[in-house]
């Protein structure tokens, strides 16, 4: 996309571009917005006054620093692209990944006229009727949505979840001028083009999509909620379909105190030990028997009832784990258990984290074995409460990050949300050993990987698949020879960095000209004043002396870009 492009496609946006580009350039990031030609969005005084004069504080911060500083300083949509960066580090580098993890959506709460009147809107009928009682303070605000406490006519209490006046159509406009900068920065800036921009941009654009349909929440709420019936160590509350819509959630209210309030815990009498336990075992059940967990476990959404079960609160992230991940997670362990690297880096290609056409699969082998070997072979001689299992997890991370794999993203959830839990469980009991709580949960994964009847169900879909391949494969040959007969086989060459090069031509073409231009008139300019004719000024024809004037102005605008570029 050209800047033309851009500015034909947010021209009714420039006001936030604008607001985007001097954060952004505040913040240090100027460069890359000249990289990318949308310094002519700014004016001239605006461009000299912010570019490349941040402000004191970001010489003492490093850049994903004031990356997120920026996102804060944004709003809800950076704001969550923040978030969702900060479980990807495979997108991006590992130490922004860490710094965006910092970033918090608590905002100030929206007045409650606004709430009440997107709760009519879409539930089609007064509150009054909805609800005996409803607390217009709310007790949480997001950056997405706002929760109440209400009464429901029958006497139940419950927790309305609200979604912010107009917040679909601001993140779909941000969305929108992101997407257009991301193309921009795709063609213009070469460093950043292995990160797939774009790419990064349409992710976000799916997740958080999915978080502002309140339908796909009270769904995954639901079947968490099945998955739990009956159980003694988690409780979900209720989903209110009948109050529910995609900007409203209506759901059982959970009373107990935050799993981080220690004091309260005790107050109640329950062992700290058993409720780090019970956490353990439900984020374990949830990724190694039922395939649907909650990936936000953070201390405001977790609580401990009078019972000493577990409440579950924010279900807008969830991460699903499928069968076939099961089933290599099982086949990562027992590799693990027998030292056997060249089944590990089989299984790491088996769970999409690189694939066979895209590296030299032998090579990356080679490498990530001595990688791995290296990480692991001094865990074999330690006891399970002798490893520190977030460190050990870390490693990993950096290790395939350094191999440029790209994790799927329900399993960088599955890791962030099992790091977060980690941490939550160790302050709660400082002795608690992670992997001994998920003991039981891999042995019964392993159990059911060698069971029989697994084996034969993997077997089947094996044998499928090469009849598959056996069907499809004359098929394919048969088009192969066709288009080399017809000599429809093309070969496409790509030219790296042309492009940068094109912009420097242009830019050359265009100073030579502004040179030529300025030349001619200070030459028109000398004529004229020799000649003595028109109007004067000091002695001086009028004429001359204001083409001299043009002349000074457009030399001095050409040194000034000169000087900007660095390249004298």
């Amino acid at each position: 996309m050209s800047f033309l492009g851009f500015w034909r496609r947010h021209y009714r946006d420039i006001p936030r571009v604008r607001h985007i580009l001097l954060v952004a350039s505040r913040n240090g990031f100027g460069q890359l917005i000249e990289q990318t030609g949308l310094q002519r969005v700014l004016s001239f005084g605006r461009r000299l006054v912010t570019f490349h004069k941040p402000p004191p504080l970001c010489h003492r911060l490093n850049a994903p620093e004031r990356l997120r500083l920026m996102f804060e300083e944004l709003g809800p949509t950076f704001i969550k692209l923040g978030q969702v960066l900060a479980c990807r580090p495979d997108l991006l580098p590992l130490e922004y990944a860490k710094e965006l993890s910092k970033l918090t959506d608590a905002v100030a709460p929206y007045p409650f006229t606004e709430a009440k009147a997107i709760i009519e809107k879409d539930l089609g009928a007064p509150l009054d009727s909805l609800f005996a009682s409803f607390d217009p303070t709310p007790m949480a605000a997001a950056s997405i949505a706002q929760v109440h406490c209400a009464v429901l006519h029958d006497g139940r209490e419950v927790m309305v979840k609200v979604q912010r006046p107009n917040i679909e159509e601001t993140i779909a406009r941000d969305i929108s001028i992101l997407r257009g900068i991301a193309q921009l920065i795709d063609v213009h800036v070469h460093e950043l083009k292995p990160f797939n921009v774009p790419g990064i941009v349409d992710e976000f654009s799916s997740t958080i999509n999915k978080e502002l349909d309140f339908f796909i929440e009270a769904s995954n709420a639901a079947q968490l909620r099945s998955n739990f019936k009956d159980s003694d160590i988690l409780v979900v509350p209720e989903v209110h379909a009948g109050l529910s819509s995609k900007r409203v959630l209506v759901l059982e209210k959970i009373e107990g105190v935050r799993i981080d309030d220690y004091a309260g815990i005790e107050r109640m009498g329950h062992d700290r030990k058993d409720i780090a336990l019970k956490g353990a075992g439900a984020f374990f059940k949830m990724v190694f028997q039922d395939g649907l967990f909650h990936a936000d476990p953070h201390p405001g959404n977790i609580f401990v009832l009078s019972d000493g079960r577990l409440g579950l609160v924010d279900f807008g992230i969830t991460g699903r784990v499928t069968e076939e991940n099961m089933e290599h997670f099982a086949s990562v362990l027992v590799a693990l258990a027998g030292h056997d690297y060249d089944a590990l880096t089989r299984q790491y290609v088996n769970l999409g984290f690189v694939s066979e056409d895209s590296v030299d699969l032998d090579k990356f082998q080679r490498d990530l074995k001595e990688d791995l070997a290296e990480l692991l072979e001094p865990y074999y001689g330690m006891t399970i409460r002798q490893i520190d299992f977030g460190t050990y997890v870390d490693r990993v991370t950096t290790i395939l990050h350094r191999h440029k794999l790209k994790i799927p993203q329900n399993l960088y959830l599955m890791d962030k949300a099992l790091l977060t839990l980690e941490g939550l469980l160790k302050q709660l009991d400082p002795g608690f050993d992670y992997l001994a709580a998920a003991q039981p949960y891999v042995e019964d994964l392993i159990k059911r990987k060698r069971h029989p009847r697994q084996l034969l169900r993997t077997a089947q879909k094996n044998i499928l698949a090469l009849s598959d391949m056996a069907v499809a494969l004359p098929r394919q040959l048969r088009t192969v020879i066709g288009k080399v007969l017809r000599g429809d086989i093309q070969v496409k060459l790509q030219h790296e960095g042309l492009q940068h090069a094109v912009r420097d031509l242009d830019k050359s073409s265009n100073r030579l000209a502004f040179s030529v231009i300025t030349a001619a008139i200070i030459v028109a300019s000398s004529i004229i004043i020799h000649s003595g004719q028109g109007q004067k000024l000091f002695g001086l024809p009028v004429l001359g002396l204001a083409g001299y004037v043009i002349a000074g102005l457009f030399g001095i605008w050409i040194l000034i870009g000169i000087l900007r570029s660095g390249q004298l």
